[in-house]
């Protein structure tokens, strides 16, 4: 009985294995998307996203917020190059500066005849550095020469000292602040040729892992600390970026 079984088991092996034999393998599909050259070996690339809002408010109110007086403004820009090692494929160095100032003399939030909170001489004052290594990957849409998308993986280290304040003479409370952060993120883009070495790029920053250490210090005489991480890859849409890039 023994016997009958084992042979038994020996004819289905071999019967799986005659099957297995006779399928076709599974075979890679060449896409050729990286046959189509958008950029080729051995250029340069060079350029950089400027950016720049400013607001002034005077007696403004708007739903919960009275009587807001203030000014401010936000500048930020982000030179880069890079080059391209192989078709298509670039690898280079990024640089960003940011600089945020709000100046706001009254500030009034109104939720109700027993919740008002009032604020006076309201001051914030950032400078951030950036500084990131990148690769930056192309495909061409289409046979277009013109138009390509590509996607830029980043390491990113930064640098920021602040300070915020509040009220005046007696009442003036203010806290200094140094930051470090490091962050690896994504971010795709659509290039478009409008001459032969110039193009405009559109990008949106996708959050990866964001990892931040910030330092405190209140009046010269407290101390505080934070520290946060986050990851993601939710489209930042606060982060979309204009600029131009030059292909030496």
């Amino acid at each position: 009985m023994k016997n009958k079984v084992f042979v038994v088991f020996v004819l289905l092996f071999a019967g799986i294995l005659s099957v297995s034999a006779k399928r076709p393998r599974m075979t890679r599909i060449d896409r050729e998307i990286q046959k189509r050259v958008f950029i080729p070996k051995g250029q340069w690339m060079a350029g950089g996203t400027v950016s720049y809002s400013e607001h002034d408010e005077e007696n403004l109110n708007f739903l919960v917020l009275k009587n807001v007086e203030g000014l401010g403004y936000d500048f930020k820009v982000s030179p880069y190059v890079g080059y391209f090692f192989r078709d298509n494929m670039a690898a280079g160095v990024r640089m960003a500066y940011n600089r945020t100032y709000l100046d706001m003399g009254n500030f009034e939030l109104n939720l109700g005849e027993d919740f008002n909170i009032s604020l006076d001489d309201v001051y914030y004052l950032e400078h951030k550095y950036e500084v990131a290594g990148f690769l930056r990957t192309y495909i061409p849409v289409g046979n277009s020469k013109i138009f390509g998308l590509f996607n830029e993986c980043r390491l990113t280290y930064g640098y920021s000292r602040g300070k915020n304040s509040t009220g005046s003479g007696e009442k003036y409370d203010g806290t200094f602040e140094t930051a470090h952060n490091l962050e690896i993120g994504f971010a795709p883009g659509l290039a478009a040729f409008i001459t032969d070495w110039s193009a405009v790029e559109v990008s949106v920053g996708v959050m990866g892992f964001d990892f931040k250490w910030t330092d405190q210090k209140t009046n010269q005489v407290e101390e505080g600390k934070r520290r946060v991480s986050s990851g993601n890859f939710k489209i930042n849409l606060f982060s979309i970026n204009i600029g131009m890039t030059f292909y030496l």
